[in-house]
Parts: structure tokens; sequence; C-alpha cells
């Protein structure tokens, strides 16, 4: 199967609260794809939609080639899911939690589950209501991946572990990439998504601002910053030979995401009349999320912005 997921005008709402508008993106098999965005953003509604746990108001969803409306038993029996809040029965230990979950998977499910259980040095008879949050967090992580399931959705699965667990985990799923599995992984955390991602997108406020393979992000976006002397003035013509994917403003600053900005385009408009303080950089991801998700003048210190407002008030004396 060459897409793993796919994900065509999904719309939700709670109430009159919209969680997703009008979302569509696809995720081949055999990638670790990486949903960014922050809290509240949609992420774990759009992964429980994949799994059949909400009905969508507008758009559809195929996973495996399933439909989660229709078909969502036979989805969660091909997909190995991890909440970012694992539900799992209090009362039981370690090891019973896996001779539970064995019965709903074919043979060879309780080997792989004390393997995995074993790796993470969870104690097999300790109660899951006495063990820590990372502890429980190794128990689900355990489960889902004890039926070798084709395509793993992890919501926030890092949360709670000590950073050792966590690199040796983030490592494993490039190995399961690498043997042609799907991991369609929801976090924070950018620095390790970024270690670990073929494919990033992201969703701010229940809309996607891009989806695009991670090397490729890095390579065709920048940032460009510039002020205007004179705001009346048109601007540069340069600027309609790039792609414009997201703009802030303050004052007569301008801080523009954009695709296919060249050497060339960067020097001619650092000669522009109208035009000073012309930067651009590559971004990493981390810039990249905050270019998408965050105001400009959100990220900059009050210094920043005392020197944006001298800066135009020097322009305006030249």
């Amino acid at each position: 199967m060459s897409e793993m997921i796919r994900v065509n005008n999904v719309s939700k709402r709670f109430g009159k609260r919209t969680v997703l508008n009008n979302v569509s993106f696809q995720v081949p098999s055999g990638v670790v794809f990486a949903l960014l965005g922050e809290n509240g953003a949609g992420k774990s509604t759009l992964i429980k939609s994949m799994l059949g746990y909400n009905k969508l108001d507008s758009g559809n969803i195929a996973v495996c080639g399933l439909d989660p409306v229709k078909q969502p038993l036979e989805i969660r029996r091909k997909v190995g899911y991890v909440s970012d809040v694992p539900g799992l029965y209090e009362w039981m230990t370690v090891a019973q939690a896996g001779w539970y979950a064995s019965g709903f998977y074919p043979q060879g499910f309780l080997k792989t589950y004390g393997e995995r259980i074993s790796d993470f040095q969870l104690p097999h008879d300790a109660k899951i209501r006495d063990l820590s949050k990372g502890m429980r967090a190794k128990v689900a992580l355990s489960l889902a991946m004890a039926f070798d399931p084709e395509l793993l959705i992890l919501d926030e699965p890092t949360s709670g572990l000590d950073p050792l667990v966590r690199r040796s985990f983030l490592e494993s799923m490039i190995d399961r990439a690498a043997a042609g599995q799907t991991v369609f992984l929801s976090s924070h955390q950018i620095q390790e998504v970024e270690r670990v991602a073929d494919w990033v997108a992201i969703l701010h406020q229940g809309s996607l601002q891009i989806v695009a393979p991670l090397e490729e992000l890095k390579s065709s976006i920048s940032i460009l910053n510039f002020s205007q002397r004179d705001p009346l003035l048109a601007m540069p013509a340069e600027l309609d030979q790039i792609e414009v994917l997201h703009q802030s403003q303050i004052g007569r600053t301008f801080h523009l995401m954009v695709r296919g900005l060249t050497p060339e385009i960067v020097a001619s408009l650092s000669q522009h009349a109208n035009l000073f303080e012309v930067k651009s950089i590559r971004p990493n991801l981390e810039e990249l999320y905050l270019g998408f998700t965050q105001p400009f003048e959100s990220r900059l210190s009050n210094d920043d912005l005392g020197q944006l407002s001298k800066n135009a008030k020097n322009s305006e004396v030249a």
C-alpha cells in the first residue's frame, strides 16, 4: 500500500468551537510521519477520528485502506495505538495486562510483549496502579508494539520516559520505518521529531499549515525579514517570484516564511531603495514550527522590539 493514511477535507466541531478546519493530507507507507501542534491544535481529535472514536462533521478518512466510520474495529486490529493518557486496568499487574490483551491478537503476542517489558525493565508482578506515569507509558508502548502492527499511531509517546529510554524508543521508530512499517507520531518534542521524522505536518488552531518531507521543508523554505522606509510604496516586484507561506508584520517590519527564495532575489531586495535590514536564513524545524504557529512579535524580546522602533525612526530621518 503506497498510502497508509488519507485525510480528506476533515472538519470537526465541539459545540461552537471548530477543532479541525478542512484538514487534508496523506501519509505514505514506510515512513515516520510527525504531526506537530500546540495543545488544543486538534492533534488528538484527529487521531481519535482516524480510529473511529469521533464522528466527523465533514470530510472522510481512510486508514490502512479502511473507513473508520464503517470499519473501526478492523482498523483497531491492524493499528497499534498509544494515547496521551493510556487506558489500562489499574488492578492488573504488568504481566496480566499482556495476558488480557493477547486474547485479541494472533499467537506470538504474549511472547513479544514479554520481551518488550523486559527491554523496558518493567516488573512483571507490579500493579498498574502502582506505576509511575513513565512506567505506564512503557506498558502501553509494549502492548501497542507486541503484535507488530503495520501502522503505529502514537500520541505524545515519550511523555514521562527517561532520556535513555526515550532515545532508544525513537531509534526503534526509525528501524520500523526502514523495515517498511509506518509510524504516525504526534508530539510537542520538536528536537526529537527532527531526529526521527521523514515527513512533518504542522497543525495550528485546527488548520493544517504545511505538510511535506522534512528535508524538503528545511531545504526549500526560508525565513525572510525586512523593513520598509515608506509603507505607502508598493512592494518590490521580486517578491512576486517567491511563494509566501506565512506572513507576520510589526509596523514596517515584515517576517515571511517563503519558498523559492534565491541568493539573487535576496541581493536584489537588499539594493531596493525602500527596504532595509534585509535578512534571510534557512530555518531548522523549531524555527519552522514557530514561524507557522506564533506571531512574530511574541518571539521578540523588549530589546528587539525597541530596536525595530529605533530602526524605523532612523529610516524616517534618512
